[in-house]
């Protein structure tokens, strides 16, 4: 037991001094005198600098998940569970400022201390909020649209910027103050909201979406998608009278959010510029939605009979944006006036389509850095229709 209450205090020496000059500063003498013990002691339990400033997070942690783990017993829902991981953080960091500058100011920003025992002991919080979140959303406490991963993630990231502006710039004396406002925030992600009739018809879309992206249109039935939503059959006939108006009036969903969006994005008076950010935000937009981007390929623009839907009217006014944009750049000069807005636009659209097919709905070549080549296409059909002096 003498070597391993001397194991305790050398860690313990070690987390004061550390926390005050930092890892690089620190000596292995310096951890030595303070615990009282030789230089030659300290190898005996751990190989280095490093690896003494590792193990801290290992013996915090497990002293915190074992805390935590009594502190939720008895809790029943969901939402008290979760605000009480939140606020038991936030005042064990608050007790040990120390251990959370050295937490993220030497371990988590070493790539060294992702490999080790004391990195699978601290991510056991993030595994325990994202058990607390999916429990919520199977009980039916939280939204049942909760991305738990992302709501985890975000959790995680605020109460990390919490505690690292406490010990970096003193933001706030104590995290805990901050629990509340944290939590509300949080609810206000998490908590169903009240459901207005609108929201039935986005449920039904989506769930469409999903079916025609994975058994395509003429496979798909609407009894599969009204089982989806949760609806009843009758209730997707209500809405949209056919399977084939359900999928056109999912085009018209997306573009006409789109096409909401784009002012903001175009914000600018230079027309390179805007002809650049419209590039990468189409791309953009396309990538996070990838069974839309897939629904949207083979089936809407690869079906004749959507180019003679309003629907389609709405896709060219979308893409009206980038003819206006090379309207402007002739205008000021800094487009060549032999482009066609048309054609260039067409020739924006096709690339588009034939990279996107491959990424994202065939799904090769898997080891392109993707938004490199997005650049690349970015520049390059920027220099299509520029003049010499604006490429």
């Amino acid at each position: 037991m003498k070597g391993e209450d001397k194991r305790t205090e050398i860690l313990a020496a070690a987390e004061e001094i550390i926390s005050k000059r930092g890892l690089a500063k620190t000596t292995i003498s310096e951890i030595a005198s303070r615990a009282g013990v030789a230089d030659s002691f300290i190898y005996q339990f751990f190989k280095g600098k490093q690896d003494l400033a590792f193990k801290i997070p290992l013996e915090r942690g497990n002293e915190f998940n074992s805390s935590l783990h009594e502190h939720l017993q008895g809790i029943g829902d969901s939402e008290s569970r979760l605000s009480k991981a939140i606020w038991f953080y936030l005042r064990y960091m608050d007790g040990h400022p120390g251990y959370g500058r050295i937490l993220f100011f030497e371990c988590l920003s070493s790539t060294a201390f992702y490999l080790s025992p004391g990195y699978e002991v601290v991510r056991k919080f993030a595994e325990i909020v994202l058990e607390i979140l999916s429990d919520g959303v199977k009980e039916g406490h939280f939204n049942p649209s909760t991305d738990t991963h992302l709501v985890r993630d975000v959790i995680l990231g605020t109460l990390g910027c919490e505690v690292i502006l406490s010990v970096a710039e003193g933001e706030a004396r104590k995290g805990v103050t901050d629990h509340e406002s944290i939590m509300t925030l949080v609810r206000s992600m998490i908590l169903p909201g009240e459901q207005v009739e609108s929201s039935k018809a986005d449920t039904i879309l989506d769930a469409a979406m999903r079916v025609f992206s994975e058994k395509g249109f003429s496979n798909a039935k609407v009894s599969e998608i009204a089982k989806l939503a949760q609806v009843a059959e009758g209730t997707v006939y209500e809405y949209f009278g056919t399977k084939e108006r359900l999928l056109l009036a999912i085009s018209e969903k997306y573009f006409e959010t789109y096409l909401s969006d784009i002012s903001e994005v175009l914000e600018t008076r230079a027309p390179i510029k805007k002809l650049r950010r419209f590039m990468r935000y189409f791309f953009w937009l396309f990538s996070r939605e990838r069974e839309f981007l897939k629904v949207f390929l083979l089936q809407l623009q690869l079906s004749e009979r959507w180019y003679r839907t309003k629907e389609f009217g709405t896709f060219l006014n979308y893409f009206r944006a980038i003819e206006s944009i090379i309207e402007e750049g002739k205008a000021d000069g800094s487009f060549r006036q032999d482009v066609n807005p048309r054609v260039f636009r067409n020739m924006f659209v096709g690339t588009f389509n034939n990279l996107a097919l491959r990424w994202f709905v065939l799904e090769g070549d898997r080891n392109v850095d993707k938004m490199r080549k997005i650049d690349q296409l970015t520049d390059l059909l920027s220099s299509a229709v520029s003049v010499p002096s604006m490429k």
